[in-house]
């Protein structure tokens, strides 16, 4: 598995940990420490930022839990993903793409994602 194959299942790990301890330990693995997310919806800045935008995430969308849709791109420290946002019984709720910067020590720096497919309920936080 590459690095970046492995980086990127990090970071699905990440938004599927409910654990606090452990999402935070996983959060310090995956990101560096002035690293930034932003979408559409929303955005976190930090390992707290990031924390707690998960967390945001997790509580809106309960029974739900995120998973990779093909392959890993990448290129230099570029990274390239797709992904959905599915329940546990299976429908896809909400569905996207990512990309992401590998900062010099091979963790996130910063992701910018894209959504694809959002349910209409969905709002800015």
């Amino acid at each position: 598995m590459s690095q970046s194959s492995e980086l990127i299942d990090r970071y699905f790990a990440v938004w599927n940990e409910r654990d606090t301890a452990r999402r935070r330990d996983l959060i310090a693995q995956t990101w560096a420490e002035d690293a930034s997310y932003l979408d559409p919806l929303m955005q976190g800045q930090s390992h707290a930022g990031i924390d707690s935008m998960v967390q945001g995430v997790q509580q809106q969308f309960a029974g739900h839990h995120f998973r990779q849709l093909g392959a890993v791109d990448a290129h230099n420290d570029r990274l390239r993903f797709s992904w959905e946002l599915i329940s546990d019984d299976g429908p896809v709720v909400v569905a996207g793409t990512d990309f992401g910067v590998v900062a010099a020590d091979g963790r996130l720096q910063s992701v910018t994602g894209f959504l694809d497919q959002v349910p209409a309920t969905a709002s800015a936080e």
